[in-house]
């Protein structure tokens, strides 16, 4: 049975994130229906709320122990949301950080039009508004970033193009979205289809080995968007070309990728890394395959324990 979570009438009963309180019965029923209630973790506190980037109402929840002696601000894919990082979040914890993470403009709780953007440079303004709300919550210093496929752009685009922030500490890429698999073929169709169509049916792909999280989210997730808009392909169409002519940078990303990816093109994307970022620490998974943060238990605790020693 799908649980009854309807954005539109969660999202405007909720506080701004820097004055949120105790949570709303529909917001804890949201994070028990996703595991990010986190009842099973002793004194960790947690708060839902908004903040406002441009005409987007944008929904980001918290959690952190006592004591958090980092953060870690967590930036999802496309087509996902907050709620399927559940892993990551409990991770977070363990390594003794806050979390902070947000829904993406047209996903999850946040508002605009479904699985789009205008342009890429509007996740940008979102990923500084973040920041923004890390430094009113007081969020323990450093701040390490972490970006899943679309996510990853983001952190990629902020690291080459964006203002230098004191208190950011490293930034993790899970299976970063460069440019996607057989993108020629895609830009094609886009534009015989941008003319005709403003959106066509999602397709679901086994982007993971893990059963049930993709039986979950073709069956038992309300927040799935089930299209794919024209403008999405067309703001990345722009941003891809402007990413791949941008100067190198002296930051040192790590990046997790998996060999059996079929949605980003990986064996482009690595080169393009290595040649943007001063020798980033790449770990190379051969069964993995694209939703890094919901591959099988045994994949997530050996890219988890790569970082633990990185982080630790």
């Amino acid at each position: 049975m799908v649980a009854a979570i309807d954005p539109e009438l969660l999202r405007p009963r909720l506080a701004c994130l820097s004055e949120a309180g105790a949570l709303l019965p529909e917001a804890r029923a949201y994070q028990a229906y996703y595991g990010l209630d986190m009842a099973h973790r002793a004194g960790v506190h947690s708060r839902l709320g908004r903040f406002q980037v441009r005409d987007y109402d944008l929904v980001a929840q918290a959690w952190w122990h006592d004591g958090a002696r980092a953060s870690l601000l967590v930036l999802h894919g496309y087509y996902d949301h907050m709620g399927l990082y559940r892993h990551v979040v409990e991770w977070g914890l363990e390594m003794g950080f806050a979390v902070l993470a947000c829904d993406l403009p047209g996903h999850g709780l946040s508002s605009g039009p479904r699985a789009s953007i205008n342009e890429f440079d509007e996740y940008q303004q979102v990923l500084g508004a973040l920041l923004q709300e890390a430094e009113r919550l007081d969020l323990p210093e450093p701040w390490h970033l972490l970006g899943q496929s679309t996510g990853g752009a983001i952190l990629i685009d902020h690291l080459l193009n964006g203002a230098a922030h004191a208190r950011l500490g490293r930034s993790i890429l899970l299976a970063p979205l460069v440019r996607p698999r057989a993108w020629g073929w895609s830009r094609i169709s886009y534009e015989l289809a941008r003319h005709f169509v403003q959106q066509i049916p999602r397709s679901f792909s086994e982007n993971s080995g893990d059963t049930q999280f993709l039986d979950f989210i073709r069956t038992r997730d309300p927040l799935q968007p089930v299209i794919l808009p024209t403008a999405w392909v067309g703001a990345l169409a722009r941003w891809i070309p402007r990413i791949e002519r941008a100067p190198g940078c002296v930051h040192r990303p790590i990046v997790i990728q998996g060999e059996a990816d079929m949605t980003v093109d990986w064996r482009h994307n690595l080169p393009v890394l290595e040649r943007k970022f001063d020798q980033p620490e790449i770990l190379r998974l051969p069964d993995a395959r694209h939703h890094l943060a919901n591959e099988r238990e045994e994949l997530r605790r050996a890219f988890f324990d790569f970082l633990r020693e990185r982080l630790g």
